[in-house]
């Protein structure tokens, strides 16, 4: 079993920028090859994806929409996710979730994978 716990959400003015984190923890004996990824869903809408990374390689792929704004990172020795929101905006307002999918590969890695282990999510609010 692999937990996750995201924290880092909150209130943030729009134009302003915000950093989640997510700690995983437990029976991962082979943490370099996760798919990590982080998700949100906003209010009356679906969960979407919308940034993966490939724990092994780092390598890191980003839903169209958040591309340029969005920025997925890893430190891998303390098994910690990052994503970093820059000029956020009310369409940030969301639940953002971390997640993870074992893998043994990266070319499936992307934001549109169905994982295993969830997050119990971080709300992020903006204001204008």
């Amino acid at each position: 079993q692999v937990q996750l716990v995201e924290s880092g959400g909150g209130s943030v003015q729009a134009g302003g920028s915000l950093k989640l984190s997510c700690q995983a923890s437990g029976s991962i004996s082979t943490y370099s090859r996760y798919c990590m990824g982080w998700f949100r869903q906003a209010p009356g809408s679906e969960r979407e994806g919308v940034a993966s990374l490939y724990n092994g390689l780092g390598t890191t792929k980003y839903a169209g929409s958040v591309k340029g704004r969005f920025t997925i990172s890893r430190d891998y020795d303390n098994k910690i996710l990052y994503l970093q929101i820059a000029r956020v905006g009310p369409e940030d307002t969301a639940i953002y979730y971390c997640a993870a999918l074992p893998m043994s590969y990266d070319d499936l890695c992307d934001p549109d994978m169905s994982p295993t282990y969830w997050g119990q999510g971080t709300q992020v609010t903006v204001s204008s």
